[in-house]
């Protein structure tokens, strides 16, 4: 099959996973056409996926959350704003996604999250099949378990997932543990996308703590605790503009541009880790046996944490409160069902592609027959 990847491009999970995912088919003899990734202005695509996907890489500009001034949590009002000003440029990049789905042929489109791919086939309606991937799709699933946060964040949450997900056959929410299979809403419940390297490295426990911070605002609450514990080492990586590769601050403390080789490298000999809470590094600090410290900078993190914490990843708190990092570190036992449940990814995702399931039947609830019948005549109303 002719497989074409479409990822929602900011921060780094998606990446990876695509990365991932992306060998696991190509070593299944499926020929993938093209990548391509949405991304804001502010954001750049990381040099390592360029360099490992070993296909074209198309951006397209795509809708995405706005820090705060100090560059920490999302900013909800400056975010719809920016948003609804750059429409026009988002309605160029509908038109784009479905050119190149026709351009390149593909039998079957690879949605990572992205909005504008389930816009695509709301409007424009591609003849190529649609999988969705990503852990978003867990919040879908009817016994997932949200943590007590505000109703209209949560229903906006689902809402947007949703609309990722327009005209998918399939929707494969990548969790933690073992769920059941809900055929009404088409989701198939697998284990986290690992690259091989995470796969194949033997971690040790190191001396020093390792971290990511999506957002580089949270430097200053690292810098401020270092400056109380000046003799613990700290390797963070960050996705800061204009910066040299590493900027070292002084023995102990590096900030590091964002190399995926060195990340793993690091996450490996590492103590403990402490991260914004993206589903991705949590699940590699839990494969290699790292207690996880999660600072979530909104809704979507805070439900990965909640969800985190439950599988035995480590603890919530509401800033990079590296004290409770260390204490953790004392404490904590790996959870070797989860090692387990991710050794079965490459056959549980990979049948999933197999044509004969691709193209099979699933039973739909009434709910979802009226609710896409609406949905795609709406589409074919405001045909872009």
């Amino acid at each position: 099959m002719k497989i074409l990847f479409i990822i929602q491009g900011e921060g780094r999970g998606h990446l990876t996973q695509a990365l991932s995912l992306r060998q696991k088919l190509a070593d299944e003899g499926h020929e993938i056409v093209g990548v391509l990734v949405g991304k804001s202005p502010a954001r750049r695509l990381p040099g390592f996926f360029s360099e490992k996907i070993g296909v074209p890489v198309y951006p397209f500009e795509s809708p995405n959350f706005l820090p705060s001034a100090k560059n920490k949590q999302v900013n909800l009002v400056r975010s719809v704003a920016y948003n609804l000003f750059r429409l026009h440029k988002y309605l160029s990049s509908i038109r784009y996604i479905n050119r190149m789905i026709k351009e390149t042929g593909a039998d079957v489109v690879v949605n990572f999250y992205e909005l504008l791919t389930g816009l695509t086939y709301l409007f424009c309606h591609p003849k190529a099949l649609m999988v969705c991937i990503a852990h978003q799709y867990l919040f879908l699933h009817p016994d997932f378990v949200f943590p007590g946060q505000n109703r209209l964040s949560l229903v906006s949450l689902k809402f947007f997932t949703r609309m990722t997900a327009i005209g998918a056959t399939k929707k494969l929410a990548l969790s933690f543990r073992k769920m059941r299979e809900v055929p009404s809403e088409r989701i198939v419940v697998v284990p986290p996308l690992l690259r091989k390297e995470v796969l194949e490295t033997t971690p040790v426990n190191g001396d020093y703590l390792h971290g990511y911070l999506l957002n580089s605002g949270f430097s200053e609450e690292i810098r401020s605790w270092h400056k109380v514990h000046p003799n613990v080492a700290l390797h963070i990586f960050w996705d800061k503009k204009e910066v040299r590769p590493e900027v070292k601050v002084d023995s102990f403390l590096s900030f590091h541009q964002l190399n995926d080789t060195l990340f793993i490298r690091y996450m490996a000999s590492a103590k403990a880790y402490a991260t914004t809470a993206g589903f991705e590094s949590v699940c590699e600090a839990m494969y290699l046996g790292k207690p996880v410290l999660m600072v979530p900078t909104h809704i979507e993190q805070s439900c990965n944490a909640f969800d985190a914490v439950q599988a035995g990843a480590g603890v919530v708190a509401d800033r990079f409160d590296l004290d409770a990092l260390l204490e953790l570190s004392r404490t904590h036992r790996p959870n070797p069902a989860f090692s387990h449940w991710v050794k079965q990814a490459d056959w549980l995702i990979l049948r999933e592609f197999r044509p004969d399931l691709l193209m099979e039947e699933t039973p739909a609830s009434l709910w979802r027959r009226l609710s896409t019948r609406w949905i795609y005549r709406l589409g074919k109303t405001l045909s872009i």
